[in-house]
């Protein structure tokens, strides 16, 4: 327990400041969490198949181009270049025509660096385009995580009984899902309306917020069915308490991807 304190102590402390700086020290932050997170990706698969380490700099390289693309916009709506994205799926394509060995690299390995940067890259670039839209926005998406994780945590420890994904998340709760949920929308929906917008509808917050925090905790399962999938327990050891950057803004990666989609609304 004090570790998971002390984990969540120094993220905040290194990540408020980049937040309330903004602009290239934020975009440049970020970019270095989404490296560390395609690292942790990469790592897991690794544990039962090694990647071509040309392959794997290339990946590095392609993702912080993806995080970093065109985050001066405050517009969702922007459209990647196509031209990159097709760079990306001959340049993990073709080897598998050039190496000529499924036991060095096939498709399953090539298909995953696609996906993985692709993922990750547009991930954390909607993490950056939410914090130069409006910080208050983003802050409003970490609520809905920060706050529907801790008491999902707390609600599961105290009064937890009955199992929400046993085979993918032992620790889980239903009644961790159902506190998480109601308290996180309690805390966003004050803050969106007493902070963002006090003109939008009450219900129609208190509805899309909701749905947030849900994606929130589907988000988190996710990434531990992946690692499950690998049989491993973190993504990695890097934050006390609570393992490596994918096990903390799992969550969050999920949000902006929903909130994304629902931002024509609120």
């Amino acid at each position: 327990m004090k570790s998971r304190f002390l984990g969540a102590f120094l993220v905040v402390a290194l990540f408020v400041p980049f937040l309330i700086i903004g602009e290239l020290p934020f975009t440049v932050f970020i970019s270095a969490l989404a490296a560390m997170g395609l690292y942790e990706l990469l790592s897991v698969h690794e544990v039962k198949k090694k990647f071509p380490i040309l392959l794997k700099i290339c990946a590095y390289i392609l993702t912080v181009y993806f995080c970093m693309y065109n985050t001066e916009s405050i517009d969702f709506h922007n459209y990647y270049d196509y031209r990159v994205m097709a760079v990306i799926i001959f340049l993990f394509l073709s080897p598998l025509v050039f190496l000529n060995d499924n036991k060095k690299y096939n498709l399953e390995d090539a298909l995953f660096l696609v996906g993985s940067v692709l993922f990750i890259g547009f991930s954390f670039n909607l993490i950056i385009i939410s914090r130069n839209y409006d910080i208050t926005y983003l802050i409003y998406l970490i609520l809905i995580t920060t706050i529907t994780d801790t008491f999902a945590f707390f609600t599961g420890v105290l009064v937890g009984e009955h199992k929400l994904c046993p085979k993918i998340s032992p620790g889980k709760t239903i009644e961790g899902l159902i506190g998480g949920t109601l308290m996180g929308t309690f805390a966003a929906t004050m803050f969106y309306t007493t902070v963002i917008s006090s003109s939008k509808s009450l219900v129609l917050v208190i509805m899309l917020t909701f749905l947030l925090c849900l994606v929130g905790q589907l988000g988190d399962l996710v990434f531990s069915s992946i690692k499950r999938y690998y049989e491993v327990k973190d993504f990695s050891k890097i934050i006390p308490g609570h393992g490596g950057v994918l096990d903390r803004f799992d969550s969050l990666v999920f949000v902006s991807l929903a909130f994304t989609i629902l931002m024509g609304i609120l």
